[in-house]
């Protein structure tokens, strides 16, 4: 059998290279409500909050490394390649931590080093930008270009992609993910209804583990390189 590993990682992997999660336990991301910086309309109604919001995110990736997990899950990808088999890694995360270990990564909820154009979908790649003041589209001279974030109220990107690699899915690794937030969620089952072996590794059992994955519990950068070795063992 041809091994298709498919691997999904939220917020806890990131967490552990010091990337603030999504919201506190105040029930707020990073002193906001997401509905005022995380929505459609919050951009049409203060577009300058909101920029500034995303520009000190993104300044932020700058003070972060990758972790222990997110090279693993590189050098795991590798040594697949190397035999001859396969790893698709899907993040719900937005920043750039998996590329920057060696990954390459399906970002299902968009990137923070990217930049869009709302009147051509123009994409710039640009983390020299980190000011306040707006960058215009260079390819049509809009006069400010968005965050190219899946905000709430939007549809994930990379679906289709997304779907075709869990048709061939023969092992699925779940990494520091709730469980809650959808489509992300419906990932695990779909590839567990299909047979895939399943682990889920977080800090306690997520909202949509069930009695047939194996549950690995604590933090990503503990744990996910002992658990890639056993997925890669499993044959």
């Amino acid at each position: 059998m041809t091994r298709h590993v498919v691997v999904m990682t939220g917020a806890g992997i990131s967490a552990d290279s010091g990337v603030r999660t999504f919201r506190d336990a105040g029930g707020l991301w990073e002193g906001h409500r997401p509905e005022d910086v995380a929505t459609p309309e919050a951009w049409h109604k203060d577009p300058k909050m909101v920029w500034r919001f995303y520009q000190a995110r993104r300044a932020q990736l700058a003070e972060v490394e990758p972790n222990a997990a997110h090279h693993a899950l590189a050098d795991a990808a590798r040594r697949l390649e190397k035999d001859g088999e396969h790893m698709t890694l899907v993040t719900q995360n937005v920043d750039d931590l998996h590329e920057r270990a060696g990954s390459d990564a399906i970002h299902m909820h968009g990137e923070l080093a990217q930049l869009r154009c709302e009147a051509c979908a123009h994409r710039l790649r640009d983390l020299d930008h980190t000011s306040p003041d707006f960058l215009p589209c260079p390819a049509c001279g809009h006069a400010r270009l968005r965050p190219d974030i899946v905000w709430f109220g939007e549809v994930p990107f990379h679906l289709e992609a997304i779907e075709r690699a869990l048709l061939s899915c023969t092992h699925f690794v779940a990494i520091g993910t709730s469980g809650q937030v959808w489509p992300a969620a419906g990932m695990l089952h779909a590839a567990r209804s299909r047979g895939a072996r399943t682990w889920v590794q977080a800090l306690e059992v997520p909202a949509n583990a069930e009695t047939d994955d194996t549950f690995v519990e604590g933090r990503a950068a503990h744990v996910v390189p002992a658990l890639m070795q056993t997925v890669l063992e499993d044959k």
